[in-house]
């Protein structure tokens, strides 16, 4: 049991954060760059977006208690937030969570790209963070759970390391794979978050059903 939790949360945070995908991104937004700036900008993106999400992963349940949310409720709409994202992936676009044509504009511009837009929201964004929430809602609460909340803090770092990985050597990935590469994988990558958004949104429902006395 705990290993199929293990495995899903590191597969969902690691398709909706989609470290391939935000290659091609990253090699136009550092074009020109020398290897330490790139570096540097490497190192805030990843160390934000981790903060960022262990932040709201160990904090989710303190937000839920505060707008008097409950966990199927944020399940279902998480789902849904997931499954819109998921549906852009599966075109081949870039979700409009993630990044609009505006803050490109401005990222271009801007020195500190490592914290906006490539830490929050390209890495960390709006879908990543519903995500460490819903995981860590499981196994929070009365039931609390140290080694799932483990799981869910080591998925977020696997993910990262792994984006660091992909990031260091993004140039010599964009040229290998292309633009075209990166959209396979984030096609593929949706098609798997789409199946969890509906799980979510399945167990959200019936979650509601249980506590409602429905069945």
């Amino acid at each position: 049991m705990e290993l199929a939790f293990a495995i899903s949360v590191i597969v969902a945070v690691f398709a909706i954060v989609n470290p391939i995908g935000n290659v091609s991104f990253f090699v136009a937004l550092t074009h020109g760059y020398s290897h330490d700036e790139k570096l540097d900008v490497i190192n805030k993106a990843v160390l934000v977006a981790t903060a960022v999400l262990i932040i709201f992963a160990l904090v989710g349940n303190f937000i839920f208690e505060m707008f008097s949310i409950t966990v199927p409720a944020f399940r279902i709409a998480g789902g849904i937030l997931l499954f819109s994202i998921a549906f852009t992936m599966l075109h081949g676009s870039r979700p409009k969570t993630k990044l609009t044509e505006q803050d490109k504009a401005e990222a271009m511009g801007r020195e500190d790209i490592g914290i906006v837009p490539l830490g929050v929201p390209m890495l960390a964004g709006p879908g990543a963070i519903t995500t460490v929430m819903i995981y860590m809602s499981e196994v929070t609460g009365a039931n609390l759970d140290f080694l799932a909340i483990f799981f869910v803090v080591l998925a977020i770092i696997i993910t990262m390391a792994i984006a660091y990985v992909f990031l260091y050597y993004g140039d010599g990935i964009f040229e290998r794979i292309g633009r075209m590469g990166a959209l396979a994988f984030t096609r593929i990558m949706g098609l798997i978050l789409a199946a969890m958004a509906i799980q979510f949104m399945l167990t959200g429902i019936m979650n509601f059903a249980i506590s409602e006395g429905l069945i």
